[in-house]
Formats: structure tokens, sequence, C-alpha cells
């Protein structure tokens, strides 16, 4: 078994979590590990990058640059003939690094797996298609493809429900289009010469880590299978009125090119140099990618990824954090997005879809960690996905998945972005769960309803805390004041082993003050994490249940049909949920522990600990709600009347 740990406390003020890569994750022939071409090297002292360079050519190797957050001191080294991929590490090589005096270690990098979410082989579309009902007017884009975006205005074509979108309309009516901000699609590669994106291309925030050179355009298949990326772009930031395809959900907006997908085998250096690149000219990194969604992997990031998307939403954008947006997987209802570690960080903004009549779509995964969801595809017509642009100048209609998710919601933050460019990265993710709306919102096979968390918040285990509005977004955005500090409790933990009865439940508690009278006191939630250390006879039929003291219940995990682990389980597993947004933390915390199965299980909880983060201080005490209904205004009156009492 191979674990592997990120312990960041004393960096960044968060949890030590851990996590476990299981025999199903194991990426190489017949289920073996794989090595790459690619080395960590990490030296003793801050170095010039002229004398790294010297060093890794006399070794015959290639400095690829500097690690995110390394200080002078980490490095990624390639070697020239080395094969891109091979089952044993080379010793050789790796004592060739350690002869040189100034270097601390060497460790050759594995190679693993990552998908992108929801690809289909799509039939580019070169016809304008016979227009749907309903359009024209004032202010309304003239684009060939608008009438079939109906994620930006739904009239209830193609099967879907009208009013059923993402309220960009009200957003641009507002006067904002996403000017000054750039979104970075860290995907397969972007046609930057797409003249629906040409003009909208930033090219000094691109860069191709898998060729290594700053012109990260798709590489060729006859399959089209590196259109995914391109696809992304356009949703995020197609030009608007030019007669091509359609438009961006933020049409004045840049994005970047960061073409890090398209490789045998992912690294561990790849995604960190991707997630920390440009941070202070890039505003939004999308991702719609993540572990295989196969209902049995238990993935998430390595070392050097988690330490750059740490130090992305610390020090990015000149100390106000950039924006992580993650696409919550396709895997279905045999999975669980909470045992992605991407898009259950709370780092990063995890977005699910909806299609045009209000339902899941059939990929949806559910997860606590969800924040907030945006559109994929059509309801009577599966063909009927996400129109934007395609390989070659060409436009389509069928994007689809989690995949064409993520950047929609990408295209919204670039909006509140234009709208207040003084939003912190915690600001975007409050502004999202107060103004996202239920709307028609419903769970397919009523497995998962609409529940009211402690202070009047509406959330569902699918959707988040709904789908995003893009008008009220800009608009609370525009006088929105930055919450005040964060802090992190660790509330308290048990560590001794506890047997999981093979029917019924097992209940743990953990009583906390939330850390009060501390400097890390905690008042008002925003993230929560129940760091476990699990394993079970079989690991897809344990569920998870973390109740709050003021009563909220949310799954954690849910059963996994595909899961048939019996020796990994999860080890110092941060499973993390947002239900509890607002919420105070003092009382008693009760973990659930149960299996769903009809057969007889054994499994053991190891250890518990439980991690609270949010902020001593009111976050909402110097705004007033636009309506005394609102969401901001009802949670204001829950705080009010907690402090009051």
């Amino acid at each position: 078994m191979s674990v592997r740990f990120v312990c960041l406390v004393a960096l960044f003020g968060i949890s030590c979590t851990a996590s476990t890569l299981t025999h199903h994750q194991r990426a190489g022939p017949a289920g073996g590990d794989v090595f790459t071409s690619s080395f960590l090297v990490r030296f003793k002292r801050s170095l010039d990058k002229q004398l790294v360079h010297e060093i890794a050519a006399r070794n015959g190797f290639q400095n690829l640059g500097e690690l995110p957050g390394s200080n002078g001191k980490e490095f990624h080294f390639k070697h020239t003939t080395l094969p891109l991929v091979r089952t044993r590490r080379s010793i050789s090589h790796t004592r060739v690094l350690k002869k040189e005096p100034l270097i601390h270690t060497a460790v050759q990098q594995p190679g693993f797996k990552r998908v992108k979410r929801g690809f289909r082989h799509a039939v580019p579309l070169n016809y304008i298609p016979d227009k749907a009902p309903g359009y024209g007017g004032e202010n309304v884009p003239t684009d060939p493809y608008f009438p079939f975006q109906w994620y930006l205005k739904n009239t209830g074509q193609n099967g879907g429900k009208a009013k059923l979108d993402l309220n960009v309309l009200a957003a641009w009516d507002q006067g904002i289009t996403g000017k000054n901000i750039t979104t970075a699609i860290m995907d397969d590669g972007v046609d930057y010469m797409h003249a629906d994106l040409k003009f909208n291309y930033n090219a000094e925030a691109s860069y191709d880590f898998s060729s290594n050179d700053p012109f990260p355009y798709p590489r060729y298949t006859d399959d089209w299978f590196n259109s995914h990326g391109t696809r992304c772009a356009g949703e995020v930031a197609a030009a608007r009125d030019n007669g091509i395809c359609g438009v961006g959900v933020a049409y004045d907006s840049k994005i970047a090119g960061i073409r890090m997908l398209d490789q045998p085998y992912m690294t561990d250096l790849i995604e960190a140099n991707s997630m920390g690149h440009e941070p202070h000219k890039i505003h939004i990194y999308s991702a719609s990618w993540g572990p295989t969604d196969d209902g049995k992997t238990v993935d998430g990031p390595r070392n050097a990824t988690m330490r750059a998307i740490v130090q992305g939403v610390n020090e990015g954008r000149n100390g106000l954090g950039n924006i992580y947006v993650w696409a919550s997987g396709d895997g279905g209802e045999e999975d669980d997005c909470n045992c992605d570690g991407y898009a259950a960080s709370m780092w990063t903004i995890s977005i699910n879809s909806a299609i045009n009549d209000g339902q899941n779509a059939h990929y949806d995964e559910s997860c606590s960690s969800t924040l907030a969801s945006t559109f994929s595809n059509g309801a009577k017509d599966p063909n009927t996905g996400v129109a934007t642009t395609d390989l070659y100048g060409k436009c389509t209609t069928t994007h689809s998945g989690t995949s064409a998710a993520a950047p929609e919601a990408a295209g919204v933050f670039a909006l509140a972005l234009e709208a207040n460019p003084s939003l912190s990265w915690r600001d975007m993710q409050h502004l999202t769960v107060l103004t996202s709306k239920r709307n028609s919102l419903f769970d397919a096979k009523n497995r998962f309803h609409w529940t009211m968390n402690g202070v009047g918040l509406e959330f569902n285990h699918l959707f988040g805390f709904g789908v995003l509005d893009a008008g009220a977004m800009v608009a609370l955005a525009k006088k929105w004041r930055t919450v005040p500090p964060r802090y992190h409790c660790e509330a308290g933990s048990i560590t001794q082993i506890h047997r999981i009865p093979s029917s019924g439940s097992l209940y743990l508690p953990i009583k906390t003050n939330a850390c009060k009278g501390t400097d890390t006191e905690v008042r008002y939630l925003e993230h929560v994490q129940a760091v476990i250390t699990a394993n079970a006879s079989r690991r897809g039929d344990l569920e998870l249940f973390l109740t709050s003291p003021m009563g909220t219940r949310s799954m954690i995990l849910s059963k996994r049909a595909n899961d048939d682990d019996r020796r990994d389980g999860f080890t110092k597993w941060p499973f993390m949920t947002t239900h509890t947004w607002g919420e105070y933390p003092q009382g008693t915390w009760m973990l659930e522990a149960t299996f769903n199965s009809q057969e007889s299980r054994t499994g053991w909880i190891k250890e518990f600990s439980l991690v609270l983060h949010g902020t001593k201080d009111p976050p909402y005490q110097t705004l007033s709600p636009a309506s005394p209904h609102s969401k901001l205004a009802i949670v204001k009156k829950a705080h009010e009347d907690k402090d009051g009492n």
C-alpha cells in the first residue's frame, strides 16, 4: 500500500491529511506502478536559476523550472534520454543526481491517470441549426448558436423549463461582461486561433506543460479527443455578436490555455506547475478532470500539487487568492465525489450539473462538498448539450458532463470579479452560497431532498446550495465587504479503534467549544472536515454521516457499488461538508458509521478528528440585504437571534 501525507499545519494553518492509493489507482501495466522521466530535485539551499540549469545539463537532464512555493529549492528535472514511462525506477539516474553536493534529494516521479470529465466523441457542427423560439429584443446576442445556449437564456427550448438558467443577461444588463479577468483552462489545450476565441486569448498567461513550450495548442487526433479544452474555453469567453458559434458567459474576459492533460501519465510536478502558473496574471483556474470516475477510486492531489493550490489561495492575485473551480465528477450514483480529493477540497469550488428541466444528470455524483451547480445536458434529447467552440474553427452543441458545468461557473465568477476586483477566494465561496438558487432543481430518483440547515440555508446533497445566479451574484458583489479572517480549530479527536456493527450504526460523538477563548476560535462555520482512518471488509458498503450541534446531517460518504476494496480503506482522509455553512459549531458533533448492504460486513473506525474552519466575527454584519426574503437576510436574522440569546 502506498500512503501519501500532506501536512501543512505550520505553513498554512490547516490540518494534516493523508490519502491512500489503492490497487485500483496504480496505473501501470497489469496494475503495477509506472515511473516517468521526470524527477523532483530538492536543493540544500536556494539557488540561482542559471546554476540549476548547469547542474541539470551536466548530468543529462533538462531543468523545466521551479516548483510553486519552493523558494528556489525545488525543481522539475526531465532526463533527455529516459523513456517517458517505465515500470521500474531508474536507480542509476537518481544516484547521479544525489552525487551533486548541492542536491538534497532527487525523486523519480510516479505516473498516474487523470481523466477528462464527460468527454463524448461528438461530431463537430459546421452549420447553423434552426433557431429556437422566444429570442429577440434588446441586449440579446446575435451569435448564431445563442438560441441553443439554453443555460444562458432558457425559454423552454429542447424540452427545458423556462427561466431555469444562469441568469447571465441580468449581469450583462448591469454592464458586467468579464472585462480584465483571466480564466485558465487547465486541460488538453486550447485552439487559440479559433475565430471566436483569438481576441480573448491571453498568451502571456498560457503555457504547455505537456510539451514544455508557450503554445498550448491541442495535439491532433482523428477522433477529436483533444477538443475538450477548446469547448470549455468557449463557454467562458467566446466573443459576442461576431456571427460565430455562441457567446461566453463572460464574453469580454480572457482565457489562458494550460495544456497539461495530454501525456501518457500525469505527474505531481505537472499538476503543481499548472496550478501555480502565473498566479498574479490568472484569476480563475478551471479544471474539468480528476481521478477515474469508476466508483472505486479514492485519490486526490499529491504533495506538490496540494502545496501549489494552498499557495494559490493564500498568495495568488496579490494576496486575494486564486479561484480554483472543479468539476465534481461523472461517476453517477455509484460514485461519491468526497472520494475525489480535488473536488472535495475546501480550497476549490466544486460544481455539479443539472439538465435543462431541473433534474440531475444521470452521471452526476452526490457529495457533501459540492458548493453549487450549473448545467450540462438537455432532458428530452441527450444530444442537446452545451453549445460552444470546437477545434479548427468549428462549433458544437453536444459538449456535456460536469466538464461543461465547471467552465460555466468560472464564467460567472469572472463576472463577479469584474464587478468587485477585491473579492478574496473566500468571498467568492460566500457569494456562491448566498446567491445560488434552488430554482426548479430536483433529484430525479427522489433520493436527496432540499433541506434547511441551522441558520436557514437550503442545500441539496446533489446540487449544493443551488444553481448559480449571475445577476444576483454580480449585484451582491458590487456592495460586498470582505469577510473576516478565517481560523481553523482542531475541535477534537477519537483515536481508539471502534468496531462498526454489521447491522445498526456506530456513533462517535465529539463535544467541542470550537476553541473558544483562543486565537483560533470559530463561531461562524464555513468548511468542516472529518479526517477519518477506517477500513472495512467491503469499503463500498460503508456509509458515513456527520451531524452538527444545530442538527444538520450530512452524508459524507455514500455507498459505492463498484468499490470492493477490503485492504486499504481510508487513511486520514479529509471528508468535507459545506452543508453547515454559517452555523454555530459549539456543542456535540456526531459521526455515524453504518453498512448499507444485505451481506454481513465488518469494519473499524480507527481515528476520527474534527476540524472546523470559519470566522470568529459575524461575516455579514456590514451588509444590508436587498430583500428581507434573501438568503443574506435569513442568515443575518439567524445570527442576530442567536447572538441575542
